[in-house]
């Protein structure tokens, strides 16, 4: 259903279960969080493998559309005030997803960015200390503002954010074009594209899944 986006209904019988039980198992899965669990297990491999080098990370933000309305929607300011859905993303200098953030498409990416990386995973899987927070943080120019730059030097990271009205050509980009490739993987999820759902838990029963796929993806390469 991620992958393909198809409805409840569409699916078949064979796992034991109709389209209605599986909906509600995905919510009570989300309550006890599985779904973070395997995400965090897929860190920690990933980790092992070298990758997830979390001393770096990338900030950015994605908008899908929800025709139907629901939770954590809004109007989007960039498509005519369609109803959608803003999933801000972490990841690593890899494009590795390390938290996701829903919200309504109007909200500013100011009050998304501090939240995000509060949600900074200690990824365990090697015998040194899991690291608490990043060293450094990035970001693209809709996110500056003195908070955005006050905030993560008190937590002692220091951020690296595009300024506003000034010329392109900061190279920031050079470490920033991974997330926006991993903000492409996210959408090429059918289930994610176009929002379906309207409760904010199932939509958040669907992000960190799709986060373990693009973690799955990458320690197998397929998505490289």
């Amino acid at each position: 259903m991620l992958t393909t986006g198809a409805r409840w209904e569409a699916i078949p019988p064979e796992p034991g279960c109709s389209g209605r039980t599986a909906r509600r198992r995905l919510r009570a899965w989300e309550g006890v969080g599985i779904r973070d669990r395997l995400h965090a297990d897929l860190l920690g491999t990933l980790k092992r493998a070298g990758k997830p080098d979390v001393g770096i990370v990338i900030v950015d933000g994605v908008t899908v559309k929800a025709s139907g309305g629901g939770e954590a929607t809004g109007p989007s300011p960039v498509d005519r005030r369609k109803s959608c859905t803003k999933h801000t993303l972490l990841v690593n200098r890899h494009g590795v997803p390390l938290a996701t953030r829903t919200a309504g498409a109007f909200a500013s990416d100011h009050t998304q960015i501090i939240p995000v990386v509060l949600d900074f995973p200690r990824v365990k899987g090697t015998p040194c200390r899991p690291k608490g927070l990043p060293d450094d943080l990035y970001a693209d120019r809709g996110y500056d503002s003195e908070g955005t730059r006050g905030f993560p030097r008190w937590l002692g990271i220091e951020p690296h954010i595009a300024t506003r009205e000034t010329p392109h050509g900061s190279r920031l980009g050079v470490i920033r074009w991974v997330v926006e490739r991993t903000t492409a993987w996210l959408k090429g999820l059918r289930r994610l594209r176009v929002r379906y759902d309207r409760l904010g838990v199932i939509i958040d029963a669907w992000t960190t899944p799709a986060a373990s796929v693009l973690c799955f993806r990458i320690l197998h390469h397929d998505a490289m």
